[in-house]
């Protein structure tokens, strides 16, 4: 899940949520607050590893405040 983020962050992340985890993952994988099970991590890494681009591109509009639409879900 990625919302709307006009504030000033230091790297492109995205906000995920699995049950009762929470956490905010860089696009490039890097894990920066929270925590998620193992498996799923490693899932939401590979998710961001092939959709780094539309990942990259929702983010410059989130943080201008713009729309960016829908990216691929997770499965």
């Amino acid at each position: 899940m990625m919302f709307y983020d006009t504030g000033k962050h230091n790297k492109p992340h995205i906000h995920v949520s699995y049950g009762e985890y929470e956490a905010v993952v860089a696009i490039d994988g890097e894990l920066l607050i929270g925590s998620l099970p193992s498996r799923q991590l490693k899932l939401v890494v590979r998710w961001l590893k092939l959709h780094e681009e539309e990942a990259y591109k929702a983010w410059n509009l989130a943080v201008q405040g713009k729309h960016f639409g829908k990216i691929a879900p997770i499965n």
